[in-house]
């Protein structure tokens, strides 16, 4: 059966929000042509909810379809709305949040955050939202802990996206994430966005001081990915920048939301992991290809960033061949 997705609308939804799950996600087939999920648009009570557009959409389902969700999805509400944690959220909504089982993933999009920050889901996580929203929701929430610079943040059951458009590149992270790289690009080339977006929102924040000059770390970064079977040390990046390793380390982070360091580690793992899916190389080889030193430092960063070792990636999302040469999608059943 395709991955079950419950999408949440609560007055003050944006329509173009509350789009993106399906429109995203749909798109994510086999290798014959099956959708990979299946999505649908829930309300308290199956309610019409008032959009945030002036215009009213009537859900087919009510709430009860979260209990039965591999993933719910909060969809986007109007920041100016009295919801978003600003007071106790409605019982009809406790009720709802709480019938979503432990075993289901649970994201939100841009201030949707609010909410499950109200309903204590993401006490003791990291956390994003809409750049212009993370400091009211850093002073309501001091258990979360709120990243302002990030598309989109993982903890595993919990997602939550920042604003807009950040939605569709969490969509397709959770594609990635389900069924391999394969079916998230053709998924990105049907939407005819990008699969992967570099940086973070911290490219988009209104800095107050403006930034004179190229100083732009892109040409680094693309630098960095052509080399990451290299040592590429920080005072190599900076160099290359032509800049001081504390001012190339500040600019890095404003604009990619992370430290170089956590930056060359997930390109090194998402580079491992294509090796995975689409080559036969060994451990050892995709390693050293990548640039860990050795094989259990492979296994530590990608335990961490998706909690399997690299023989349990490969079981999973390989791509295999079908008898008449071609290829199979990633995660596909095949019959």
């Amino acid at each position: 059966m395709p991955h079950r997705v419950a999408v949440l609308a609560l007055d003050g939804v944006k329509p173009f929000d509350l789009g993106i799950p399906g429109q995203v996600l749909e798109q994510a087939a086999d290798a014959s042509g099956r959708p990979l999920y299946s999505v649908s648009i829930c309300s308290l009570g199956g309610r019409p909810v008032r959009t945030n557009q002036g215009f009213i959409v009537s859900p087919e389902h009510d709430e009860r379809l979260l209990a039965e969700a591999d993933t719910v999805v909060i969809a986007t509400q109007d920041p100016r709305r009295d919801m978003l944690g600003r007071g106790p959220l409605s019982p009809d909504l406790v009720a709802a949040l709480a019938s979503i089982p432990a075993t289901t993933r649970v994201v939100s999009l841009c201030s949707s955050a609010f909410v499950l920050a109200a309903a204590g889901m993401l006490d003791g996580l990291s956390a994003t939202t809409h750049w212009a929203l993370c400091a009211e929701f850093a002073q309501r929430f001091p258990l979360v802990d709120v990243n302002p610079g990030v598309l989109f943040v993982d903890n595993g059951r919990v997602l939550t996206a920042s604003g807009a458009a950040a939605g569709i590149d969490l969509c397709l992270h959770l594609v990635r994430r389900d069924f391999g790289v394969d079916a998230a690009n053709a998924a990105a080339r049907r939407c005819v966005v990008a699969p992967w977006r570099e940086g973070g929102q911290a490219q988009f924040i209104e800095h107050p001081v403006p930034v004179h000059g190229d100083s732009s770390t892109s040409s680094t970064r693309q630098w960095a990915v052509e080399r990451l079977a290299e040592p590429l040390r920080l005072a190599d990046l900076a160099r290359h920048a032509h800049m001081s390793v504390r001012t190339f380390t500040r600019k890095f982070r404003a604009e990619v939301g992370q430290s170089p360091q956590q930056w060359i580690t997930r390109q090194r793992v998402d580079r491992a992991r294509r090796l995975l899916e689409t080559t036969d190389l060994t451990i050892n080889e995709i390693a050293t290809a990548v640039g860990f030193a050795d094989p259990v430092q492979l296994r530590t960063h990608l335990r961490a960033a998706i909690g399997l070792s690299p023989h349990a990636y490969r079981r999973a999302y390989s791509v295999t061949r079908w008898s008449d040469g071609e290829t199979a999608v990633p995660g596909a059943k095949t019959s």
